[in-house]
């Protein structure tokens, strides 16, 4: 068995962006991971939407301010986003999550949803929402600092998991 120190990791997140995007416009919902105060997961089924043609990814998540998502937030804004697919292949983003109020960016997030982002993922937000100024219109934007992605054919030939970490000061 490969530990977390022996898996492969890869410099530039454009050495695993075809398999992320390819992953994730297949399977679409993701698992949504918070913590409570007291370190006790949460987790609930969304549809994030990932910008993935950059340096570094960045995730959006329009949703409802629910009080339990606030709080969790809140006290601890790391949190995890699970994708995985009958045919074993998964792709996992951890990030820091933060609410924006931002308008262009709220609007920015409307369309990356109505467009799926990428290609596959997303949904029509006019279904839930009357456009990117609906007070009920949430949106958290979400920066991953590690993403590691396993397709099932490497998974049944002994081929490890390939991570990108965002470059953290120390590091």
């Amino acid at each position: 068995m490969t530990n977390s120190a022996t898996r492969p990791r890869v410099p530039t997140f454009a050495d695993i962006r075809a398999d992320v995007d390819a992953i994730v416009g297949a399977i679409n919902y993701a698992t949504m991971t918070t913590v409570d105060a007291k370190g006790r997961p949460r987790a609930r089924v969304l549809i994030p939407v990932w910008e993935t043609g950059t340096e570094e990814p960045t995730g959006w998540l329009a949703t409802y301010r629910t009080p339990v998502k606030e709080a969790h937030i809140a006290g601890n804004p790391h949190v995890t986003f699970s994708y995985w697919s009958p045919a074993q292949n998964t792709v996992a983003f951890d990030t820091v999550a933060a609410w924006t109020e931002d308008p262009d960016e709220r609007a920015h997030v409307w369309e990356l949803y109505r467009h799926g982002s990428p290609p596959g993922a997303g949904y029509n937000p006019a279904g839930f929402w009357r456009g990117p100024d609906d007070p009920q219109f949430q949106v958290l934007r979400l920066t991953p600092w590690r993403v590691q992605v396993l397709r099932g054919r490497d998974l049944v030939n002994g081929v490890p998991a390939r991570i990108w970490r965002r470059p953290l000061q120390g590091d």
